[in-house]
């Protein structure tokens, strides 16, 4: 693929890519700022010199704070990118291993078929009944609120709706006449799902998982402003707005600074799956033409 491809491609879906340069922009962020940066984003220094300094001020000393300080006197925007380590981390890591789960539960209970497929299509249903939420405070109050707690967490409550999409792919998939062809041949039923079904049905999947990712961050965040979720002094999204909500009138870009920044990952993140799924719908139908 050539630049001059990149660019007609880039032209013709905006959003999508301009919801990509942001993704990766944050990313790098995230990684390069916190190691870089002189200034210890957890430390608390002298608090009645440093503390709730404006954006764009320097301290006596003539470092140069990009958007402020909070109480404790702690660079904004350095909190603010180490924070962003720890919400991308828990959206990719949790919607990846949530689209997994549901993928193997889906992918087996369509496979298998019979008493298998209606005990965990039950259990999804069931688990579906009920508000994620709901499900997400009740489990955080139940074990002691950390990464840990919040990963398995969203992990836990986040498959159903990838299993129900993979069981009604693979069920597609199950009839096609490769399928057919596979089984005829001698190929082990576990062969012939592995290699030939699951790799055709996993486009909803795909989709699923890039759009979870902002759903599990928003999440997360919500976990953490509940004090729920990440415990200070580690910084989250989440607690940094609840920790900027008392000065919001005073200090207003403590809580306002990662707030953007959650809004903004959280829509490059939607508008990048609204493109995958456009994509994979428009291949679909692609396909569909060339075999009518």
């Amino acid at each position: 693929m050539t630049w001059e491809s990149v660019l007609r491609r880039a032209r013709r879906e905006p959003l999508a890519a301009g919801a990509l340069l942001l993704l990766v922009a944050m990313t790098l962020g995230v990684v390069l700022v916190p190691p870089l940066s002189r200034q210890d984003p957890i430390a608390i220094g002298d608090v009645l010199a440093l503390r709730y300094l404006p954006p764009f001020t320097r301290d006596a000393s003539g470092v140069l704070h990009l958007l402020g300080t909070d109480r404790f006197g702690r660079d904004l925007f350095v909190r603010m990118m180490l924070a962003g380590r720890i919400s991308l981390l828990v959206g990719v890591v949790g919607s990846v291993a949530a689209a997994a789960l549901g993928t193997a539960v889906g992918a087996l209970a369509a496979w298998v078929g019979g008493t298998a497929d209606r005990l965990l299509m039950a259990a999804t249903d069931a688990l579906l009944a009920i508000p994620r939420l709901v499900l997400l405070l009740v489990c955080a109050s139940l074990w002691r609120p950390g990464l840990t707690s919040v990963m398995i967490v969203l992990v836990a409550t986040g498959w159903m709706g990838v299993a129900r999409m993979v069981r009604a792919e693979v069920l597609g998939v199950r009839s096609r006449p490769y399928v057919d062809a596979a089984v005829a041949l001698g190929a082990r039923s576990g062969r012939v799902l592995w290699r030939h079904a699951l790799p055709n049905a996993l486009g909803p999947a795909i989709v699923a998982t890039a759009l979870g990712v902002g759903n599990a961050i928003l999440l997360e965040s919500g976990l953490s402003f509940l004090g729920l979720g990440v415990q200070p002094p580690e910084p989250s999204w989440g607690n940094m707005i609840a920790g900027g909500r008392d000065a919001i009138v005073t200090a207003p870009w403590i809580a306002l600074a990662p707030g953007i920044a959650l809004i903004i990952t959280v829509l490059a993140c939607t508008l990048i799956g609204d493109w995958l799924r456009d994509r994979l719908a428009g291949e679909a139908a692609g396909l569909l033409g060339e075999r009518v």
